[in-house]
């Protein structure tokens, strides 16, 4: 039996779905998280607990743990994972990517140097402090421009301003943020600085894709039809294939293969966002990981020799481990996938209309993923969504009118929550809405 290792920030629906391939497959997968390491596998799945704040430690972790075992193959889910899970692929002779590449990924402003290093086209940029709180005219920034931490991911933190005084509210409720107890938690680097850097008009598109031995190979470009303008960027809409034009594309495509060669990726999963606009393409992000959340669910590939068909997880444990049936094409029909958007902060008391949400044509699935009772964060500090709508049809203009139909039916009742102070810092939350 093939055993692979799985690196994930937490164990949930995306793990499952990876379980579940690995069984059809006759995997053994061993997941390696950042749980808690007191506890001795509370939950009898056999993960290894690291920090993944600290990947050389980490990397230590999972090799002693796999010490006399055989490991064939190495993903990694989301973007804290990665470094390490680069690090034990180095340990173990596993074709990955090296761990410099995966750490350049993980810094926005790393990631500007490398992409302006390599002839990109890149905004200005440039990397400020948060203490004190930045005066924008003595750092020549100008407007619009757009704020964000190094590290975090989902637009987490991420504001537009178009003046100064935008900008110093912006600088102040970003760096509330990473004060706060839950982003220090995480031991991210960098929690006292942001990156500064001219907004780019246009549209946004996203782009999955599987690299072998450096060789990129599309697997989607995804549309996102609702506009990102700020201030705030939560994503919402995903919807393949795209309806840019074929020039476009092989644009978006070349510039995709330009920036994952400038950073040094070379295997597996890469998700990768990307700005067009009349002066062509502009690269935002590349990392080295699968698309997040449930969103893979909305692609699916299919045999040119017969009707079946698999999805995003199967096909990426085919080829982490080598497997036939790697190279398989997405299928036919237009898809998409909708992140259900966080309208206020507050506490999650009564959901409505999902009966006629999953009823409406086109849609093929409904996942609630917030819980009731809980508190759900708006962006920018939010990064985690209401849940997940999934659609099919003909056309990718039929997919978006069956999750914009849908989402309509839908409706989420949040109530403020009362101001209380937090039991380590004795502070109150930031931000009450």
């Amino acid at each position: 039996m093939p055993r692979l290792l799985i690196f994930t920030a937490k164990l949930g629906y995306q793990t499952r779905s990876f379980d579940e391939a690995a069984r059809k497959l006759g995997v053994d997968l061993v997941f390696v998280t950042d749980r808690c390491h007191q506890l001795d596998d509370p939950w009898g799945d056999r993960a290894i607990p690291v920090h993944f704040e600290s990947p050389d430690a980490a990397a230590y972790s999972v090799l002693e743990a796999m010490r006399g075992q055989d490991v064939d193959g190495i993903l990694a889910l989301g973007d804290r994972p990665a470094v390490a899970a680069a690090h034990v692929a180095r340990g173990l002779g596993i074709l990955y990517n090296h761990p410099a590449a995966v750490e350049a990924c993980r810094s926005k402003l790393r990631m500007r140097e490398v992409f302006r290093e390599a002839g990109l086209r890149v905004p200005w940029f440039r990397s400020i402090s948060l203490t004190p709180t930045p005066e924008p005219a003595l750092l020549g920034i100008s407007y619009p421009c757009v704020a964000k931490p190094l590290s975090l991911s989902a637009s987490q933190g991420v504001v537009r301003a178009n003046s100064r005084e935008e900008f110093i509210a912006a600088a102040t409720r970003i760096r509330r943020l990473l004060e706060s107890p839950e982003i220090r938690a995480t031991r991210e680097p960098n929690l006292d600085q942001i990156l500064v850097e001219g907004y780019i008009p246009g549209r946004e598109v996203a782009v999955e894709g599987l690299l072998t031995d450096g060789k990129l190979r599309i697997l989607a470009i995804f549309d996102k039809p609702d506009p990102l303008e700020g201030p705030y960027f939560e994503e919402t809409i995903y919807v393949t294939p795209s309806r840019l034009a074929d020039a476009q594309q092989r644009e978006i495509e070349r510039c995709a293969v330009d920036a994952i060669r400038a950073l040094g990726l070379s295997q597996g999963p890469v998700h990768a966002e990307f700005r067009v606009n009349d002066e062509g393409v502009w690269p935002l992000e590349v990392a080295p990981r699968p698309i997040g959340g449930l969103c893979a669910r909305a692609l699916r590939f299919a045999s040119d020799a017969n009707s079946q068909t698999i999805g995003l997880e199967e096909l990426l444990l085919r080829h982490a481990l080598g497997l036939p049936d790697s190279d398989w094409p997405r299928e036919q029909s237009a898809s998409g996938v909708m992140m259900i958007p966080v309208p206020k902060s507050g506490i999650l008391e009564k959901i409505e209309g999902e009966d006629a949400a999953r009823s409406t044509p086109g849609i093929t699935a409904l996942e609630i993923t917030a819980r009731l009772h809980d508190y759900i964060a708006a962006w920018p500090e939010g990064s985690s969504y209401l849940g997940f709508l999934f659609a099919l049809g003909k056309s990718a203009e039929e997919v978006e009118g069956a999750l914009r139909l849908a989402h309509a039916k839908l409706s989420f009742e949040l109530v403020p929550r009362l101001p209380v102070e937090h039991p380590a810092t004795g502070r109150l939350p930031s931000v009450v809405d």
